[in-house]
């Protein structure tokens, strides 16, 4: 619980699997996507052709967040690396953005907000300053939020391709916290991540709500979901009674 001297006056938000549905957008558009491209036979099963996916992707979104790669280049390494393991070369990288591209028209037409964020959004008011914070890149965020129709309901939008260091680092915590014109003990973030998000914020001097969202295979399945119930007349994210 916030005491009375450091009240939330601001709300700091993570976007992937926080807001937007980004697990369920990926796997429903890699399986479509193989079987469109007539490689999803390549695989002992989908779930198998997801998993190798996603380790491609995590292992070359790391590199991204450290800086060793752009966003476009991770993009063709997630290409290349994944078409690897079927035994084709992508060659050059006007092939490896050509491959991602088609990838990406599947998951743009899988983009969805949870079905629970404008009902918070609309709950908290004008009570907040509401800002985002993303360890991506702005152009790539800019977008999809635009897409999804709620940019305007954000004040910021901060990603740590533009600041230099990206969540868990205190840095990064802090610039969202500045964009917003507040400082970290006047702040609460929102995130789906425990380590990246919860105990980074909480490092960083904000007040952390995890939002510990269940896995699942695509975009419709049923899910379990923290919802907002509080009983207060100014809802606080950080009491118990917020979030089940």
């Amino acid at each position: 619980m916030v005491d009375g001297s450091s009240a939330a006056r601001g709300v700091l938000w993570d976007i992937d699997d926080t807001i937007f549905d980004y697990s369920g957008a990926e796997a429903a558009a890699i399986l479509e996507y193989l079987r469109t491209e007539g490689l999803l036979g390549e695989f002992d099963s989908p779930e198998q052709a997801l998993g190798l996916w996603q380790e491609d992707m995590e292992r070359n979104y790391a590199r991204f967040v450290a800086g060793e790669i752009g966003f476009q280049e991770h993009r063709r390494e997630r290409a290349r690396s994944f078409l690897a393991r079927t035994g084709r070369i992508l060659d050059g990288d006007q092939a490896a953005d050509a491959w991602f591209g088609g990838y990406v028209d599947c998951y743009e037409k899988n983009w969805r907000l949870f079905p629970d964020v404008l009902p918070v959004l609309d709950l908290l008011g004008e009570g907040y300053a509401h800002g985002l914070l993303s360890n991506s890149s702005t152009g790539n965020q800019q977008r999809k939020l635009e897409r999804l129709g709620v940019r305007h309901r954000f004040r910021s939008l901060v990603c740590s391709e533009d600041l230099g260091h990206a969540k868990p680092a205190a840095e990064a915590f802090w610039a969202g916290c500045a964009a917003l014109g507040l400082p970290p003990e006047r702040v609460v973030y929102v995130g789906d991540k425990l380590t990246t998000d919860a105990l980074g914020a909480l490092g960083a001097g904000l007040h952390p709500v995890w939002l510990d969202r269940p896995a699942a295979p695509g975009p419709t399945a049923a899910r379990n979901r923290r919802r907002p119930r509080c009983t207060a007349s100014a809802p606080s994210l950080t009491c118990q009674e917020c979030w089940n």
